[in-house]
């Protein structure tokens, strides 16, 4: 018996292993390529080993592409997933303790609503958002991005789900020393969800990073783009500037993965533990 698990195990880990190297094989191959030369590229092909070719000119090309327009991208990706992201958690967190916890007359409808809103794809509410953006003359602006979406069904629906599974008793003991009702969430719910809010961070960091439909509806300038949109306005069919591009690439995925590698135990806890009821 102890064999059988013994063998059954190492099968999984050999399975998650082959998994792991196929998902990173696209990664690996942006890394080569950024590394080589554009003109080795379209002459020879892209190779998977780096040779006496590789170089960082692509790099210095990135930075110094359209007097740092590239920069300007970056940044406004920064600013538009940080903004973005906290905001969520703040008010979305708020909203799944209230459902969560307290019992009021008209919660089920509250909750019914929220999970239909789930269900509605964004193609379906863009044109009443992009006129309630016109009317407010947020167009072309960080926050035309950001308010639309600070309120994530999703992002409350798991809060409400965690904070469900937590009782009452810790809410019980704040109210008899005296708490207030925001004391008892900032002081003593909040430490508690910690794992969810790792889990969230993640996620909503990572919606809000790799966005592009409505920034692209609502970003006019080149100035303002995020880098999704910047690097696919290098692609036309008159010309491909993949020696901006493929470095440009490579570095869009640096904030998510150290973000995740920072954020990984309480991910992974917060997924877990966000359904065990207590």
């Amino acid at each position: 018996m102890k064999k059988k698990i013994t063998l059954q195990s190492a099968l999984l880990t050999l399975a998650v292993l082959i998994a792991a190297l196929v998902a990173l094989f696209p990664v690996y191959f942006l890394v080569v390529a950024s590394l080589q030369p554009t003109q080795y590229m379209f002459s020879r092909g892209l190779s998977l080993v780096l040779g006496d070719t590789a170089t960082l000119a692509n790099y210095r090309t990135l930075a110094e592409y359209r007097d740092g327009l590239y920069l300007s991208w970056y940044k406004n990706s920064i600013m538009i997933t940080v903004l973005q992201t906290v905001l969520s958690l703040f008010f979305s967190s708020l909203a799944g303790y209230a459902l969560g916890v307290y019992r009021f007359r008209g919660r089920g409808l509250v909750f019914t609503l929220m999970l239909l809103v789930m269900m509605i794809p964004l193609e379906i509410i863009m044109l009443p958002l992009y006129k309630l953006c016109i009317g407010m003359g947020i167009i072309n602006t960080i926050a035309g991005v950001i308010l639309p979406f600070i309120l994530s069904p999703i992002c409350i629906f798991f809060f409400q789900q965690f904070v469900s599974g937590l009782g009452d008793s810790f809410m019980e003991a704040g109210r008899i020393d005296g708490c207030t009702e925001f004391g008892i969430y900032f002081r003593i719910m909040m430490p508690l969800m910690k794992p969810a809010f790792g889990a969230m961070t993640i996620l909503m960091a990572m919606n809000s990073w790799n966005g592009f439909l409505w920034p692209l509806i609502i970003l006019r300038t080149n100035e303002n783009l995020t880098l999704p949109i910047g690097l696919a306005s290098l692609i036309s069919a008159n010309a491909q500037k993949m020696e901006v591009l493929l470095p440009g690439a490579v570095l869009s995925i640096l904030p998510i993965v150290i973000l995740f590698l920072f954020n990984q135990k309480k991910f992974i806890s917060g997924l877990t533990s966000g359904g065990v009821k207590a």
